[in-house]
């Protein structure tokens, strides 16, 4: 629930001006700040603990002070290229990520030389996060709160503090982060298809690929149809998941008679698109501090705008 909070970032403090606390009986001032921060703020009482025991909470007047952005070393290496940013500010970061680039390393990407050389740092966008603050001169350990596949393109949310990183992924687990996809499907979608609700489980004679499966996980996946190209055979879709399971907008389709085009994997032809053509459209989440909604929209890449050209002739 959003709410109306004045705060500002003084250097590696967050100074917010609750007003004067009253007394609360048993507790001293600075319990009685964190009761606040938990019954107000949600603020995660893991957190608040740990700055409890570092005096990491302050209070002078009626204003409350935390150590809410203390220097932190990125576990990821910083790799230098374009980082396209579609929001910012001091606890959220929110970039596109192409097709083709995967979002955390997976220990296959390096490549090094004669055995004592040191291996050159992966190329992920996790990497390149932490390779735009390295060149900004900013200690921060930006930590990413959902993925997308390495061949689907769209927006990335990441945590940029402990506060947000704890926040955002409680917001994800109950499902308070939106994100909504389009793709090009393979066939004419009958405006009837509008939910796809199948259980998703491994395909145990492939690795890589999820099958639907009745011994799965519950995967359900919401559809719109927008466009129709009957000369090629193929759809404009509109996609929402009520879920986040492995590959589920292409399980889904692809059992729907639907593959994504460009999917091989799941049955998909490539004679337009060397990739699955999907895109993660827009995103929206609770401000971790504030509560209110942010929403964005990840423009369409040029490879799909290319697509829905040709469809259209």
């Amino acid at each position: 629930m959003s709410r109306k909070l004045s705060w500002t970032r003084r250097g590696e403090w967050l100074e917010l001006m609750p007003g004067k606390l009253p007394a609360r009986e048993g507790l001293d001032r600075l319990d009685a700040a964190k009761a606040w921060l938990e019954e107000e703020l949600q603020a995660p009482p893991k957190l608040l603990r740990k700055l409890r025991a570092e005096d990491g909470i302050k209070l002078a007047g009626d204003r409350l002070r935390l150590l809410a952005f203390p220097p932190r070393v990125s576990q990821y290496a910083p790799f230098e290229a374009e980082l396209p940013l579609l929001y910012e500010d001091d606890f959220c970061l929110v970039v596109h990520k192409p097709a083709g680039l995967k979002v955390h390393p997976d220990g296959g990407e390096t490549s090094g030389g004669a055995s004592g050389q040191s291996l050159a740092s992966p190329d992920t966008l996790a990497n390149r996060v932490a390779g735009w603050y390295a060149s900004l001169g900013e200690p921060i350990a930006a930590a990413h709160i959902h993925r997308l596949d390495e061949d689907t393109s769209g927006p990335v949310l990441f945590a940029k503090n402990e506060y947000a990183h704890l926040k955002l992924d409680e917001a994800m687990s109950r499902k308070a982060i939106d994100r909504t996809y389009i793709a090009f499907v393979q066939g004419i979608v009958s405006p009837e298809l509008k939910v796809i609700d199948q259980p998703i489980g491994r395909d145990r004679h492939h690795n890589q690929r999820r099958r639907v499966s009745p011994g799965g996980k519950g995967a359900i996946t919401h559809l719109e149809r927008l466009e129709v190209y009957p000369k090629h055979d193929a759809s404009l879709v509109r996609l929402t998941l009520e879920t986040g399971r492995t590959h589920q907008i292409r399980v889904h389709l692809s059992a729907a008679g639907h593959p994504l085009v460009g999917d091989a994997l799941y049955g998909g032809n490539t004679k337009w698109l060397s990739h699955q053509a999907l895109h993660g459209e827009r995103l929206s989440f609770p401000h971790p501090l504030s509560g209110e909604a942010v929403e964005l929209e990840d423009p369409w890449p040029p490879a799909m705008n290319r697509l829905r050209d040709h469809f259209s002739l």
